[in-house]
């Protein structure tokens, strides 16, 4: 390869041509399942291209001839035929590929990247550098990450609601900025590195985006004084040791001590929300000298010098051995290889200095309030596994339900008509022989598919709401039915009430 790496020219009328040969190329999420198969597709995603690699010998048709350059990565004969629109020099304008004689090398990978939001659903091509299988060896620090696990992660989490004035700090190949721009009338990018932006201006061209502009620097520095009422961040929130001979990748590691990257958005992101604006972003947080990364993390929000709203999810819980071990994999480092034992040292060296037992990961979500002081403080664990693509539209509908919520008093609750969920089912077990079940249980199809042990009043009160009765007369009539009292079980069950319909078990009939 080049060295160093080239970066790609953000060319319209180039990327325009390139667009229409991967339209007509069947350059798609599924055209790619169809043309290798359900199983090397899947062996894909977790990092293995051997089998897409036979079943694509000897194939030259142009659908073939793309996937092998820009979706695995290799070099390829003939590609004149797969580009009728920009030919092969025109992706050596875009620096996208180099040509040797017939043989056409690829300088980056292109590839699609399906998915859905309340607008529908739709598919963008994402151009990034090339990965470690395709470069046969550890990557280079100045990588610019395509779209991977936490990408989509965070791609699905977004808002659903329309936004004013949208930010994606750390932009990256811009997939967040993207995805943001959707809801968003205006859009600033920000990143450190200026050949990330180079592919985020790149990748908006390609899927004929506009409304993104692109600011280099660091943290909030390039939107110093300004406003937002929607943040998005895929930080570079990766904990690395500050030790001689530790790559620090700039697509992972901010070259902050620890967590500091996450406390620092935290701490500053406040400042630049406008009242009412949200911002969201995934982080890793440690648990140290036995003081639980959430509770580190709560304090943080608490820290802020503007009173925030906060929801924060940890999805996984890692020891350091098994953290040390995934992200030094994921620089293109493996087991065996002399020098992963020597980063693996200097890892657990840098945790066992502060004293950490675990490190967490998950998603953060923060809000100014409109007016007063927050009213919305939750920090939990949820390590079951969820459809995380739609999870937009569940996060939206749980801060519309607390906020409504919030309004009502214990009487207007009660006052309130509700209806159960869709994807809410009821599970009874009961031991053998026994008439009355042990357990009953609500489960949710979609949000983070929680499972709730419930009691037969509150079962009761779930299974009645069907847009009909409102609360206090359903209460009423429960109470008669369990021989009762009638005003404690209203205090028993309206906080209960209020949880459901946050988690999402419960709606608002109207």
């Amino acid at each position: 390869m080049p060295t160093p790496h080239p970066t790609p020219v953000p060319d319209a009328l180039l990327c325009s041509g390139l667009a229409a040969d991967l339209a007509a190329g069947g350059y798609t999420t599924e055209g790619l399942r169809r043309l290798w198969g359900a199983a090397a597709d899947g062996a894909i995603g977790r990092g293995h291209a051997l089998p897409a690699r036979r079943l694509l010998a000897g194939d030259d048709s142009p659908a073939a001839v793309i996937a092998r350059l820009f979706g695995l990565g290799d070099v390829v004969e003939g590609a004149d035929a797969a580009f009728p629109s920009i030919g092969v020099d025109g992706l050596v304008a875009l620096r996208l590929v180099q040509r040797d004689g017939d043989s056409v090398q690829p300088l980056a990978l292109v590839r699609p990247q399906a998915f859905v939001d309340d607008d529908g659903a739709g598919e963008w091509w994402i151009a990034s550098d090339l990965d470690e299988a395709a470069l046969g060896g550890p990557l280079p620090e100045d990588h610019v990450l395509g779209v991977g696990g936490a990408s989509l992660t965070l791609a699905g989490l977004q808002l659903t609601m329309p936004a004013r004035r949208a930010l994606d700090l750390g932009s990256g190949c811009g997939i967040q900025a993207l995805r943001a721009r959707r809801q968003a009338s205006e859009m600033v990018a920000t990143d450190v590195s200026e050949r990330a932006l180079a592919y985020t201006r790149f990748n908006a061209l390609l899927n004929g985006v506009d409304g993104i502009e692109t600011r280099r620097g660091d943290m909030f520095e390039p939107v110093r004084g300004e406003l937002f009422d929607r943040i998005v961040s895929n930080p570079p929130f990766v904990i690395t040791p500050r030790a001689a001979g530790v790559p620090e990748y700039e697509y992972r590691d901010a070259g902050r001590i620890a967590d500091g990257i996450v406390a620092e958005f935290v701490g500053t992101v406040g400042v630049h929300l406008e009242p009412g604006g949200t911002a969201q972003l995934l982080g890793n947080w440690e648990t140290r000298e036995g003081v639980a990364g959430l509770d580190r993390v709560r304090a943080w929000v608490e820290a802020s010098p503007v009173p925030l709203d906060a929801w924060v999810v940890e999805r996984e819980d890692l020891d350091p051995i098994a953290y040390a071990e995934l992200w030094i994999r994921d620089g293109g480092t493996v087991p065996g290889m002399a020098r992963f034992d020597e980063l693996l040292g200097a890892w657990l060296d840098d945790f066992a200095s502060r004293g950490v037992s675990s490190i967490g990961f998950g998603y953060i979500l923060v809000r100014r309030p409109l007016a007063g002081s927050p009213t919305l403080a939750r920090y939990e664990r949820v390590m079951q596994p969820v459809a995380e693509g739609g999870l937009g539209a569940h996060v939206s509908a749980a801060l519309a339900a607390h906020d409504r919520a919030e309004l009502l008093d214990d009487e207007g609750l009660a006052a309130s008509i509700l209806v159960v969920a869709p994807d809410v089912t009821e599970a009874r077990h009961h031991l053998p022989g026994a008439e009355d079940p042990s357990v009953i249980e609500l489960r949710q199809g979609g949000g983070f598919a929680r499972v709730l042990d419930v009691d037969p009043a509150l079962a009761a009160l779930v299974g009645a709401c069907d847009g009909d009765l409102a609360v206090g007369p359903l209460l009423d009539a429960i109470a008669e039915l369990l021989e009762t009292d009638a005003a404690a079980l209203r205090a028993d069950l309206l906080p209960r009430v209020r949880e459901l319909l946050f988690t999402g078990f419960l709606a608002f009939a109207d």
